[in-house]
């Protein structure tokens, strides 16, 4: 039995992007569904058992039709090969307002074959090619689900009542985890945070305060792997069973610049007793978009820092990238910084990011004990000429002579 794990796939995610000319939409949405086209086709290709989704199909709690259309016409092919898929719902897949339609509630709506959308912590059965598997939901909670028990009454901080949904969780996935055929192979899917989690940098992402449930709470015999989303960067926490976090599939940011984007895919024997169906559960790479930075560090007596920058550009293949460089210079020298000449290096680039940059040195507000509010205009502008780099002698006596005839013509 083969199953494929992926979460996070946040459709409709438009950051370090642009507006493609021939379709109106942002080219990171094309992004973002070419990695989810890979994943789609290595299904089918492998003819998978199951597709297993762990959560935020998409980036807004109320995606456009477009966003929506494009998720459901992965999960159409699913269909279409015969791959059933459990979709267990995210937070980002949940309405703010209680009552509401989930993101994911279309696919249950109009019965579409081989789909499960799970938004309760319970036990399902899903019929696979293989045979029958086990799967205790973990959605994600909200706290208002909660709102009626005392224990999470108004007036308890937000850490009380988190301490409150952790335990809870915990003994609602103990129950449904006693409850399992042993004879069957089991596995639990979820969305939340886990102890020991590693985030890259989604918390911009994160809406609200995250409770965090302990890794006891979710390693149990009774689950031959477990499967998680909402952390974007990939991660194994346990070993017996696996608590595993199959990260995002594309690049949100560059906290994830590093991270390498994929899914797992998880091998069961049904044949063999509880503890010993897990085969292997290996990881499969996306090709997402690169994300680079270009860190540059200028130097107190750096003649052209310009030509600095773009000697480091010049080591690295920006092409189809998205980019941003880091200069790190003395504030003297900031002014002599060329942007232009800078962002022109960069072409062929995806998207160029705003240059960074991070000054060193105190901001110099006299001269020579002078203060500058005190300093004649012609002295002052004198003393700002001789600290840009690339202003000749002959072009700084021009500039005073303009600006002497200019203020000897004002009024008296």
């Amino acid at each position: 039995m083969r199953i494929l794990h992926f979460s996070d796939l946040h459709i409709g995610v438009e950051s370090y992007g642009h507006i493609d000319p021939q379709t109106g939409l942002s080219a990171r949405l094309a992004d973002f569904l070419r990695t989810y086209d890979q994943l789609l086709d290595f299904a089918i290709r492998e003819q998978v058992d199951l597709v297993l989704f762990c959560g935020d199909a998409y980036k807004s709690r109320d995606p456009s039709q477009t966003h929506q259309r494009a998720f459901a016409r992965g999960i159409t092919r699913l269909a279409q090969a015969g791959i059933p898929a459990f979709l267990v719902v995210g937070n980002h897949d949940l309405p703010a307002t209680r009552g509401r339609a989930t993101a994911l509630d279309i696919f249950p709506t109009l019965r579409t074959p081989g789909v499960i959308v799970a938004d309760r912590v319970q036990p399902y059965t899903v019929e696979t090619r293989s045979g029958p598997l086990q799967i205790v939901a973990l959605p994600w909670i909200r706290r208002a689900e909660f709102a009626t028990h005392p224990d999470a009454a108004s007036g308890r901080s937000v850490e009380e009542v988190n301490r409150f949904i952790e335990r809870r969780l915990g003994e609602f996935v103990h129950a449904a985890a006693e409850a399992l055929d042993p004879r069957l192979p089991a596995i639990l899917a979820g969305h939340c945070t886990v102890s020991g989690a590693v985030t890259s940098s989604e918390q911009s992402m994160m809406l609200g305060r995250d409770h965090v449930l302990l890794q006891s709470s979710l390693s149990l015999p009774s689950f031959d792997y477990v499967a998680l989303g909402h952390i974007h960067k990939r991660q194994v926490l346990g070993v017996n069973p696996p608590i595993v976090y199959s990260g995002s599939l594309e690049r949100v940011d560059f906290g994830e610049e590093k991270d390498q984007k994929g899914f797992y895919l998880v091998e069961l024997d049904p044949t063999q007793p509880r503890g010993q169906r897990l085969k292997a559960y290996t990881f499969e790479p996306v090709a997402a978009r690169a994300f680079l930075t270009i860190p540059v560090s200028i130097d107190q007596d750096d003649p052209d820092p310009t030509e600095t920058v773009l000697a480091a550009i010049r080591r690295h293949q920006v092409a189809d990238k998205v980019v941003r460089v880091e200069v790190t210079i003395p504030r003297h020298l900031e002014p002599s910084l060329n942007e232009r000449r800078i962002r022109e290096a960069l072409e062929g680039a995806f998207y160029i990011a705003p240059l960074e940059r991070h000054l060193l040195g105190d901001r110099r507000t006299r001269w020579q004990g002078e203060a500058l509010e005190s300093a004649k205009p012609l002295d002052a502008l004198a003393r700002y000429l001789d600290t840009r780099q690339g202003v000749s002698p002959e072009r700084k006596r021009l500039l005073l002579e303009r600006a002497r005839d200019l203020l000897e013509d004002e009024p008296p």
